[in-house]
């Protein structure tokens, strides 16, 4: 059986046994997750979402967290200002082993679910995640429109 699951912004076709390396998420080594946006599952039937299967998971077991290889990036500007930046990158990532596909029943599991980078990020650097926006006020119209209206 296997399950096309998304997270991180990529979708990752994985099936019980598989090694997966994705975004950051907010676990330790040793936690169980649960990715519960699944795209599609396959097996002896077919099933595919709209855009999500309906009770389907993937439970999975985080192995480490790591580092990709560095990306480096180098601008040159030549005319007149000879200027140059060189800067690398890092990108940290989540090593998981996939230990069960679930066609059904996810949400009677007891597995925490797997939270996103955003979440991750600020944990992992100590912030305060953000609280809830307060709602806009609504804008006022100005004296002109108003007469216009009248």
């Amino acid at each position: 059986m296997f399950a096309v699951l998304k997270t991180g912004g990529k979708q990752y076709k994985v099936q019980a046994g598989d090694v997966l390396r994705v975004e950051l998420l907010a676990a330790t080594a040793g936690d169980k997750v649960q990715f519960n946006d699944i795209l599609m599952v396959g097996g002896d039937t077919l099933t595919v979402g709209a855009p999500f299967v309906a009770g389907a998971a993937v439970q999975a077991e985080v192995i480490d967290t790591i580092k990709a290889d560095k990306v480096i990036t180098f601008h040159k500007r030549r005319r007149k200002h000879s200027s140059q930046r060189t800067r690398g990158h890092r990108q940290q990532l989540t090593l998981l082993r996939v230990t069960e596909v679930l066609a059904s029943g996810a949400e009677a599991s007891g597995v925490k679910e797997a939270v996103g980078t955003a979440l991750a990020r600020r944990a992992a650097h100590g912030a305060a995640p953000v609280a809830a926006e307060a709602p806009a006020k609504p804008k006022r119209a100005s004296k002109k429109a108003a007469e216009a209206q009248e």
